[in-house]
Order: C-alpha cells, then sequence, then structure tokens
C-alpha cells in the first residue's frame, strides 16, 4: 500500500473506532439501558461523534487525502487504493462543510428524541416528541442549505443515504410504481379470492416464536459466531465491524410472522455485512454501500425468498413440529397465500410487499412538505393521516399506530426513507439476474438450501464493501440502470396467480 494511503488508512481509523463505540452505546441504548439514561447517553455519544468529526475535517486529514489522491493516480477503478481514497473525499467533502457543534448538537438532541419518541410512542402522545422533531428538521435543514443541493433541499439530505440519486428520480420511480400498483391493488380488492389468514392470528408461544427465529438465521447463513440476535421496539440491524453483526426482532404472541420476516429481514442485512472483506474494516470501503443497496438485501431475503411458496414448503414443517395446535389441518397452499396476504394497513414493517411502497409514498411527500416548510411539526399527525386515507383508505386511530410508529426521525435521518422503495427495486432487478444465472435457485429453496443465494450475493454485492453508489454498481453487475418495471412485472406475475385474477 502507498505509503501516504497507508496513513490516511490510519487517521480515518481513528475516527472510525471513535463512530463504531458510539455505536455500541446506540445499540445498547435501544437493547438494554433503562429509560433513565438517555441524557448521559446522550453527552457520551456526543462525545465521541464530536471528536470522530474533528479528526476526519482536521487540516491534517485534508493534507493526506490530496497526498494520496496524487499516489492513486492512474489505478483502476475499482483498485482498493483508488476506491478507498475516491470514498474518501467525497466523505470529505460532505463533512468538512459541516461545522463540529453543529454535529454536536444533532447527537445530543437525537439521543434525548429517541427516549422522548419511545415514550410517546408507548403513551400516544405526540406532542411529547413534537419539540425534538422540530429541534431535528430545523438542524436538517441547516445541513441541507451547508450541503447544498441543485433543484430541492430534499436532494442534500438524500444524497447522505443513496449518492447519486436526486428527489427529481425518486419521484419519477416512484410515480412508475403507482402507474402499476394502483391497478393491481384495485384488481385484488374487487375480484380477487379471498385470503384466509386466521391462523396465522392465534396465541403463539413467545419462546418458540424465539426458538425459530434463531433457526431460521441459521438456516439462511448468518453466523453466531460474528453476531447475536436480541429484541427490540423496532427492529434494527447494526455492526461494529464484519466479524460483529447484530440483529433485533420483534415478537408479537398472536402474529408470529412479524418475528420470522423480521428476523429474515434483519438477516439480509446482516449477511451484507458479515460478508464484507475484512480489510475493508475501519475504512471508508466498510459498510454497506448504500441504503438503497442495504435494503435491496433484507428484502430480497424477506420478500422473494421468505413469501416464496418453495420457502414454505421449507419452512412449514418446521412451523408445525413448534406449534402443532396453531397449525393442524393447514396445508402449503393455504400458508403460502395466507405469507401473501394483500390488505391495506397501518403498520410499514408489517405491510404486505404489494402494498408496502405506498406507506414509503407517504413519507417521502411528508419529509419534502417538512424541510421545504410548507409542513408544521405540530400538523404532522393530520398530514400523515390524511395521507393514509389517500393512498391506502384507512385512518390510524392513535399517533402510535400513525406518525409515531418509526424510530427514524428520532435518530435525525430526514431522507432515509426513500431508500426503503429503492430496495424494493434493485432487489426485483438483482433477483431477476440471479434466476438467470442459477435456474435451479428456487427449487433449492424447498430443501432449506439457501447457500446458492448467499454465494452470489457474496459475489455480485458484498464483495466490493462501499467502493460504489447504487447506480455504478447495478451498471457494474447487471448493465443497468435502476428502473422499476421488474418490480411491478414481479408483483403482477406474483399476485395474479396469488389471487387468481
Amino acid at each position: 500500500m502507498s505509503e501516504k494511503v497507508k496513513q490516511l488508512k490510519a487517521r480515518l481509523a481513528q475516527a472510525a473506532n471513535l463512530n463504531l463505540a458510539a455505536g455500541v452505546l446506540g445499540w445498547d441504548q435501544q437493547v438494554n439501558m433503562p429509560p433513565g439514561g438517555a441524557e448521559a447517553r446522550g453527552e457520551q455519544v456526543t462525545t465521541l461523534s464530536t471528536i470522530a468529526h474533528e479528526i476526519i475535517t482536521a487540516e491534517e486529514t485534508g493534507t493526506l487525502l490530496e497526498a494520496a489522491e496524487t499516489e492513486v493516480t492512474g489505478l483502476d477503478y475499482n483498485d482498493d487504493e483508488a476506491s478507498l481514497v475516491r470514498v474518501a473525499r467525497r466523505n470529505y467533502d460532505k463533512q468538512t462543510k459541516i461545522p463540529t457543534e453543529l454535529v454536536a448538537e444533532m447527537s445530543r438532541v437525537t439521543t434525548q428524541a429517541f427516549g422522548a419518541w419511545r415514550q410517546a410512542r408507548e403513551e400516544n402522545n405526540y406532542p411529547l416528541f413534537a419539540p425534538y422533531l422540530q429541534k431535528i428538521v430545523d438542524l436538517n435543514i441547516r445541513i441541507a442549505e451547508i450541503l447544498g443541493y441543485a433543484e430541492h433541499p430534499y436532494d442534500a439530505l438524500l444524497d447522505r443515504f443513496e449518492p447519486g440519486i436526486t428527489t427529481a428520480q425518486v419521484t419519477h420511480l416512484f410515480d412508475d410504481l403507482k402507474t402499476g400498483l394502483v391497478p393491481l391493488i384495485r384488481d385484488i380488492a374487487e375480484r380477487g379470492k379471498p385470503v384466509d389468514d386466521s391462523f396465522f392470528h392465534t396465541d403463539y408461544n413467545e419462546g418458540k416464536q424465539w426458538d425459530v427465529t434463531l433457526a431460521l438465521l441459521r438456516d439462511i447463513g448468518y453466523d453466531f459466531n460474528r453476531g447475536r440476535q436480541d429484541r427490540a421496539p423496532h427492529p434494527f440491524t447494526t455492526n461494529f465491524s464484519c466479524n460483529d453483526v447484530r440483529v433485533t426482532t420483534r415478537i408479537q404472541k398472536n402474529h408470529p410472522l412479524s418475528a420470522i420476516f423480521s428476523s429474515v429481514h434483519e438477516g439480509g442485512h446482516a449477511l451484507y455485512e458479515q460478508g464484507i472483506p475484512e480489510r475493508f474494516d475501519r475504512t471508508p470501503l466498510s459498510g454497506g454501500a448504500t441504503l438503497g443497496l442495504h435494503e435491496s438485501q433484507s428484502r430480497l431475503w424477506e420478500n422473494m425468498l421468505g413469501r416464496s411458496r418453495a420457502f414454505w414448503q421449507y419452512l412449514l414443517p418446521i412451523m408445525r413440529a413448534f406449534f402443532p395446535e396453531n397449525l393442524t389441518g393447514v396445508d402449503l397452499e393455504q400458508a403460502y397465500r395466507a405469507v401473501n396476504k394483500v390488505k391495506p394497513s397501518l403498520i410499514r414493517v408489517e405491510a404486505d410487499e404489494v402494498t408496502y411502497n405506498l406507506h414509503i409514498f407517504v413519507r417521502f411527500e411528508l419529509e419534502q412538505s417538512l424541510v421545504k416548510g410548507d409542513l408544521k411539526v405540530t400538523d404532522v399527525p393530520a398530514a400523515w393521516s390524511a395521507k393514509y386515507e389517500e393512498y391506502l383508505g384507512i385512518t390510524p386511530p392513535s399517533d402510535t399506530e400513525g406518525c409515531l410508529q418509526d424510530i427514524h426521525w428520532s435518530y435525525g435521518t430526514i431522507g432515509y426513507f426513500p431508500t426503503y422503495t429503492l430496495g424494493n427495486i434493485i432487489a426485483a432487478q438483482l433477483y431477476n439476474k440471479m434466476k438467470a444465472d442459477l435456474p435451479d435457485l428456487e427449487v433449492g429453496f424447498a430443501r432449506g438450501e439457501f447457500l446458492p443465494l448467499l454465494t452470489w450475493m457474496r459475489e455480485h454485492i458484498h464483495k466490493h464493501g462501499s467502493k460504489f453508489t447504487a447506480p455504478e454498481l447495478l451498471q457494474r453487475e447487471l448493465g443497468e440502470e435502476i428502473r422499476a418495471q421488474p418490480l411491478l412485472d414481479y408483483m403482477h406475475a406474483k399476485y395474479t396467480k396469488v389471487y387468481e385474477l
């Protein structure tokens, strides 16, 4: 490795260590920490993130970066050193624009906001969270103005999670999806053969549900020597290296599919992180490339695998063994149709894959209105309800089931939500290519053989770490740009059969 690149890598590793230590504190806050610790935890995380930001944005880092850029001139775009320097430059240019005191303030506010959100959610008390959300919106507006944007302040926030994609591009993709999904949802509601999923809404032993999720994670390839699963109010995945990748799930007594799909979904994220080369740890190339690509992994495992007939040919006997009293007389076709039931619902993480994207459209539009100043924070619950009535034909009976259901705003992450639907879109593109490369892929699912899927992902996605943006990676591996049609084709083909349209 070139001398200046080596020095740059060592310096960035110091900041990475601090951010990863802050991440451990964040994991503990959601999994173990008593609510009373929020204020102190906020100060602890703020200190770590502030020092990390100071290291990254220091003049010494900029000098090393310039020298490293000279050293990697002429190297292939895919080269590890060239990629490390390129991504470090992109990060440096963004972060040097943001004052350290603003980073500290965001860290302090969001740590406190998480505790307020959790209490507000439990008590159905939006006004308790609203002051923190106002601060978060204001801070994000400041960040957008500092980073700059061509057309819309939301562009600057979206680019932090999905580099290379604009608000206008997302809007175009979402409009394509609306055009295809709305008629399908209407046809299912008006002409579809009814689906009975009542057997998945009886009492399922919570301890046994936990055991099923552990078995599922092992079977799909999650390495428990380098990870663990815990419970959290909002399932998430976090990692501190490729050898320490942790998932959480949510268990509901009368809804076992929640735990199953939460664990498989988070397992998809975790498999991505466990598959990134160890040599990328503590560098700008560690972790998933973009949140859209990350979500493509979780949604592909959750939906295209987890809701397939072949997968349930494997899983149903396991479920019967754990829950014989709940699933007596339930055959494969009944189970398959039940896990693919389409019904507008209030909770995003529990939504079926057809209506799921409508939940994202709501959040995408509200966030744009918030950062442009067209929507007041105090009016969010009413605006949320109006959007749900418009898109899904239902109105939340409480803010807990409405605008307080997601954790993301308490984290300060405005601009994140569109990446979920981008992930669904990319997942369909990846699955098309995977099935073309592996014609017998789904036959293996019925036997519990998931290694071919994981191996394909390791070779085409995971091994690259954060070298490429989503558009770059899709062009490199698929020869395609991001487009909505494969997802629409997948949904129409599948649900026309499920509902006998």
